[in-house]
């Protein structure tokens, strides 16, 4: 079974890492990448990686998956490279994997 990406509580919300991959035939939790703290959620986006497209993309599928408001979404870190640090703030790290383990279960 394939092992849950790490998340994060912090004071106002949830951490965790996403790898996208950019330009795929379409948008979707495509695994895990990686293994203990670094492992990261891998993110397939039909956007391409110009002008903020991929990461608005990333937010936008994320609040649809999480039930959140974009606004409640914020790439903390590394909006520039593939590997992205993502705070969702107002939602527990229990819920976030709660949210995700439906995805990534079929895919283990």
């Amino acid at each position: 079974m394939m092992m849950p990406f790490p998340v994060t509580d912090s004071g106002v919300g949830a951490r965790f890492l996403v790898r996208v991959v950019p330009r795929a035939s379409r948008t979707a939790i495509a695994g895990v990448l990686g293994e203990g703290d670094q492992a990261a959620l891998k993110i397939a986006l039909q956007a391409p990686p110009v002008e903020g497209r991929a990461n608005a993309a990333l937010i936008d599928f994320l609040a649809d998956l999480l039930r959140v408001r974009r606004a409640d979404i914020a790439i903390a870190g590394g909006p520039h490279a593939r590997t992205k640090t993502i705070l969702v703030r107002g939602r527990t790290a229990a819920e976030i994997q709660e949210a995700v383990r439906p995805i990534l279960t079929p895919l283990a």
